[in-house]
């Protein structure tokens, strides 16, 4: 139950990263108030998860999973660069969290 927690956390927090872009430097209220909120959630359930999971694993897959998410949607809905190098490192950062999860009970 503890990994479901953490992906929901990570997913939750692509949420709140590309939020901060809508936000206008928090000078919008109504992406400000979403944003702010996933933050909250998307912590909160850090904090669950890490109940029975190791911190820096947990945390390595939160913030892994919170930059590969930001990182395509970036490219979908901001056209940022997709060239092949840095999908090359999104993939690693994907192989270190299936790593992560392979090693930890």
């Amino acid at each position: 139950m503890a990994w479901f927690i953490l992906v929901a956390a990570g997913l939750i927090e692509i949420g709140w990263a590309i939020g901060l872009k809508y936000t206008d430097g928090f000078t919008r209220l109504w992406p400000t108030v979403g944003t702010v909120s996933a933050m909250v959630v998307s912590l909160a359930l850090l904090g669950l998860a890490v109940r029975t999971l190791p911190v820096g694993t947990a945390y390595a897959v939160w913030t892994g999973i919170g930059t590969v998410g930001t990182v395509l949607l970036g490219i979908y809905l901001f056209n940022e660069p997709g060239d092949a190098l840095r999908l090359l490192f999104i993939a690693m950062i994907v192989a270190g969290i299936a790593g992560l999860k392979l090693v930890t009970p």
